[in-house]
């Protein structure tokens, strides 16, 4: 059956037990009537035999019944159809009554049969009537005994009937015309109860629907009831001044979860709904967007500066201090506000202008309540941005140049970096800075690391079937693929299709992957792809926010110096000092450095001199496709920069 016959079937049972349970007395007294009619026309044991079954037939009914009125929910299936086959079934002893009577020659008799029958008919029809799965699954063999009423009835001679015949047929008519005015009254409250369920029904689907529409914890619509209501709003005429929108987020409200319990930052959330409802009045649609972000909607505000004030006043009341256990929570909060402008505009474009404005106040520590102007905020990508980054990532139009790594002591390339180029069709070619942007924004890095790692690993076996070696190729690994096991597991497949370059793979990563909320994930990630022979490079050393306790937590095998360092080389003596000592960690710690950003013979003799091993930058020459790497590979020259350095 179709779900939605399933219900209407359930639905019915519940309504059939409420009448079975009520007419429970009724049946026990039809019974009685069976051995009495029974004993008067002569056919007693047959009666008795009747009886038997109908008593039979009503101890499962009670059993059933009893195992579904205590599941106070939505009953098995199961449990619901064996009820509606044995109701299907205890029927049959009762029209078998009419049918024993049709065998009686008498006048009376014979008329009793059809009574009885017809009685049946009243009371399946009024008790059963508006449950059409009862109604007909009783009415089906109602009508078949009839059809064998008439047959035996048309085959019998018709004998004289006593005086006592016509007074139990007298009887029986009564008892039709008592049960059907019965039936009748029980009809109704058959209705009542079919009314409540239906009632019930209609109730549970509000709360569900009032469910999908709030946040449970404080009342407030959720994110999908804000967002309608506020394209409800948006349509509406009487927006004489416009429409204003916060977006909240609270801040210092995850040291309350840590430090207080779950409890307390529930207790926190719901006091910044009751003051946001508060503040913002009856007219504006409040909403919890999840987690602690909060959504404030408000109509015909008259001015920016009255909208910015009204998120002073949001901001004050959500810093005022909240009272758990007897201690004094505070939180605070970054408000972004963006209004509506003469041109139509979209909730979603609303929202967006606010979050920028949002984003703008977490970042100033000096304004924590920002309003949208677009003349300040940058414009934001769009979908066709996307696609168009998408298409170049998939369509190798952002490609792999090679920037070659050089040893200090030879002079001859020892490695490459792969770094991401953009051929755009009409911009040109667009180095990193130009895009990587867009590919945080819309979180592309799993595409474009896997497509370029694919094309590294291809150029590289270019290279192999040249006769010449890369030596190290380094590729530039995000912390998001470092912290999922599906980021992990996609590039682990695609490296194992090139089995004879792996061991020239380098991943380089940024040292902030330290301080990751994943770096448990992260480091174990680092393991498994040293242990499959590739190496690891922590990149731009000395920029990010790892300690020196975190540098004992991993295993890598280089280290690559910022080129912030290597610039300020005989121009800052704090930058030499920096090195040397970076270089000093290094060999303690037995792995390679390298230092990137080299452009000048001073930057050069400088690091010869501090014992650095293996210098990159555009000293060196810049960053080239695959067909002129090959052919630098082939010359095999040592770079003259170097030669003349060690020759000093």
């Amino acid at each position: 059956m179709q779900p939605q016959m399933v219900d209407e079937f359930m639905h019915q049972t519940r309504i059939a037990m409420h009448i079975s349970a009520r007419d429970f007395y009724k049946r026990i007294v039809s019974a009685s009537f069976i051995l009495g009619v029974s004993y008067f026309a002569g056919v007693l044991p047959a009666g008795l035999q009747i009886c038997a079954v109908i008593i039979l037939f009503e101890i499962p009914h009670y059993v059933l019944s009893k195992v579904t009125s205590d599941r106070k929910g939505l009953f098995s299936v199961s449990i619901a159809i064996a009820y509606w086959v044995n109701c299907m079934i205890s029927i049959i002893p009762y029209l078998a009554f009419a049918f024993l009577l049709s065998f009686d020659s008498s006048h009376a008799y014979q008329l009793g049969a059809y009574i009885w029958l017809f009685a049946s008919y009243v009371h399946i029809s009024n008790t059963f009537g508006l449950l059409s799965f009862y109604n007909w699954s009783l009415m089906v063999p109602a009508f078949g005994t009839a059809f064998l009423l008439f047959r035996n009835s048309a085959d019998m001679t018709l004998t004289q009937s006593t005086t006592t015949d016509w007074a139990v047929v007298s009887v029986m008519m009564g008892g039709y015309i008592y049960n059907t005015i019965g039936t009748l009254s029980n009809n109704k409250d058959t209705e009542t109860a079919l009314s409540r369920a239906r009632a019930e029904a209609n109730s549970r689907l509000l709360d569900l629907e009032h469910l999908s529409q709030h946040d449970k914890l404080t009342g407030l619509q959720n994110r999908g009831a804000f967002d309608d209501a506020l394209t409800v709003m948006l349509n509406t005429a009487n927006l004489r001044n416009g429409l204003t929108v916060y977006l909240i987020d609270l801040d210092n409200f995850k040291p309350i979860n840590d430090s207080y319990s779950h409890l307390a930052g529930d207790t926190v959330l719901v006091a910044v709904a009751e003051s946001l409802k508060r503040v913002a009045g009856p007219d504006a649609i409040v909403s919890r967007l999840g987690g602690d972000e909060f959504a404030v909607a408000v109509p015909n505000i008259p001015s920016d500066a009255a909208s910015h004030k009204l998120g002073t006043y949001l901001l004050r009341a959500i810093e005022a201090p909240i009272m758990f256990n007897q201690k004094q929570l505070r939180v605070g909060a970054s408000v972004g506000i963006a209004r509506t402008d003469h041109t139509e505009q979209s909730a979603s474009e609303l929202c967006a202008n606010a979050d920028q404005a949002m984003f703008h106040a977490k970042a100033d520590p000096e304004e924590s309540v920002v309003l949208f102007n677009a003349s300040n905020f940058p414009a934001r990508y769009t979908l066709e941005d996307r696609n168009a980054l998408s298409h170049a990532i998939h369509e190798k139009q952002i490609r792999p140049f090679y920037q070659p790594k050089v040893s200090l002591s030879t002079g001859q390339i020892v490695g490459f970096e792969a770094l991401a180029r953009w051929k755009h069709p009409s911009r040109g070619l667009l180095a990193p800075l130009d895009f990587m942007q867009l590919v945080t924004d819309f979180g592309l890095h799993g595409d474009l690391l896997i497509n370029m790692t694919r094309q590294v690993l291809t150029d590289m076996d270019r290279i192999v079937a040249a006769g010449l070696s890369c030596g190290q190729m380094s590729i530039n690994v995000p912390e998001v693929t470092l912290a999922t096991l599906s980021g992990r597991s996609d590039l682990s497949k695609l490296i194992d299709q090139f089995p004879h370059v792996r061991h020239g793979l380098t991943f380089e990563i940024t040292e902030d992957v330290f301080i990751a909320r994943s770096g448990d994930m992260i480091k174990r990630s680092i393991d498994h792809f040293r242990q499959s022979g590739i190496r690891v490079s922590l990149d731009d050393f000395g920029t990010g926010f790892a300690s020196f306790q975190h540098l004992r937590l991993l295993e890598f095998d280089e280290m690559k110096l910022d080129t912030s360092f290597v610039q300020g080389l005989g121009v800052d003596p704090s930058a030499g000092v920096l090195v040397e000592s970076f270089l000093s960690i290094g060999r303690g710690l037995g792995v390679q450095i390298i230092a990137e950003g080299v452009e000048t013979n001073a930057q050069l003799t400088l690091l010869r001199q501090m014992g650095c091993e293996v210098v990159q930058g555009h000293l060196f020459g810049a960053a080239i496709p695959i067909t002129e790497t090959i052919e630098l590979l082939k010359k095999g020259i040592s770079h003259p920069s170097i030669m003349a350095t060690n020759a000093a």
